[in-house]
């Protein structure tokens, strides 16, 4: 295993960097929800946009490249991913136009990233609340129908990336129940110093990621989706396509 990076002055300088600019995206998106309130479509619009240039801007900050294979679906679609990093949720919005994130309900109460979460329409859940569970499956059928796509990780944690973990099946019952198809997709970093799991924490783990020269981010998605109206056995179909692409991934 290679030595732990050293964060020297210039790590500090990119970190503080990465604070600055999520402070201009909330600045930008609280703004732009105030003066574009009397028009709805172009709120929404920005607000879209936002989420894909965001993102965009951060990943360029820590000089993170992203390498995409296959086509991203069209919104609106039902997305699962695995989940090493923080990082997957820039990673993925920055290729995906018009998606809201299924995130854990902690996130809301983070400071500063907790009402941009929230700006964004982020869908938190308490996986261990049944009616969490269906308030969230509520708000992923009212974002389909608006038009925009959902994102969630089904593993509802991040793992090393040693393997993929068994996929919850709950948040697929709307999906299951209409035998709507399903997208997934496969994230991978080269560096595993880029995943955060476990009791790290956030802060010093951040903090050597603006130490690294380069971030490679991989994203495969699926050329076809998955239906099944057994959700656990969507599940497991979505959990086998995600596994296929990373073996895939892993002959380039």
């Amino acid at each position: 295993m290679p030595p732990r990076l050293r964060p020297g002055p210039a790590a500090w300088g990119r970190l503080l960097g990465v604070g600055a600019l999520v402070a201009w995206i909330g600045v930008l998106l609280g703004a732009g929800g105030l003066v574009l309130a009397p028009v709805p479509g172009v709120r929404r619009r920005f607000r879209i946009w936002l989420f894909q240039a965001g993102p965009r801007w951060l990943l360029g900050w820590l000089r993170a490249e992203v390498a995409v294979v296959g086509p991203p679906p069209a919104p609106p679609f039902l997305l699962v991913a695995n989940h090493l990093s923080y990082l997957d949720v820039l990673v993925l919005a920055s290729r995906l136009p018009g998606c809201v994130f299924v995130a854990k309900a902690e996130v809301r109460s983070w400071p500063l990233l907790g009402p941009i979460c929230r700006g964004f329409g982020t869908i938190f859940i308490d996986r261990k609340s049944r009616r969490d569970v269906l308030c969230s499956l509520r708000g992923i059928e009212e974002t389909l129908n608006e038009g925009d796509g959902v994102v969630l990780f089904p593993e509802g944690t991040s793992s090393g990336g040693a393997t993929v973990g068994s996929f919850h099946s709950p948040l697929l019952a709307l999906a299951a129940r209409s035998s709507s198809p399903i997208h997934a997709a496969a994230i991978g970093y080269p560096s595993s110093e880029v995943c955060w799991w476990g009791d790290a924490e956030l802060v010093p783990h951040l903090l050597r990621l603006c130490a690294m020269a380069r971030i490679e981010a991989r994203v495969r998605f699926c050329d076809t989706p998955v239906a099944s109206t057994d959700r656990k056995r969507l599940a497991e179909k979505l959990r086998t396509e995600v596994l296929r692409q990373r073996e895939l991934a892993g002959t380039e």
